[in-house]
This record gives C-alpha cells, structure tokens and sequence, in this order.
C-alpha cells in the first residue's frame, strides 16, 4: 500500500525524471492532496533517478498509460 493511495501512470510515459514528478503533482492536485507536494518533492529529488523512482512508487500505487480507465 503507497502512502496516498493516489494511481499514476507513469509506466509507458516519457521517462524524463521532471516528467514523472509532473504526473504525480497533478495527481495530488486532482485528489486535494497537494499538501502533501513537498515533503514528497524534497524526498523524491534528494537522490538519484533510481531514487525517485523508488519514491514515486512509496507514495503511489503506480500504474500504465495503457492501462484502461475504470
């Protein structure tokens, strides 16, 4: 289980690391979470790609852009 229970999909999406930090914001944003948006921006940007990587996947439950909508 993430931390926000919130899905992206960043499987399949532009791989660029600010790409995917995008993703996630509006998927904050989308679930009136964006309080949440430092304390997971600072975390996520403290290391390297594989590090946020790992991140993103504590704070989401990550999902495809060819996965369909339900």
């Amino acid at each position: 289980m993430s931390k926000t229970g919130i899905t992206v999909k960043i499987i399949g999406a532009d791989g660029n690391v600010f790409n995917l930090l995008g993703i996630c914001r509006r998927a904050l944003r989308r679930e009136g979470r964006l309080d949440l948006w430092d304390e997971f921006y600072k975390e996520a940007t403290s290391g390297d790609y594989n590090h946020a990587l790992a991140i993103i996947a504590d704070y989401f439950e990550v999902g495809s852009v060819n996965d369909d909508d339900e």
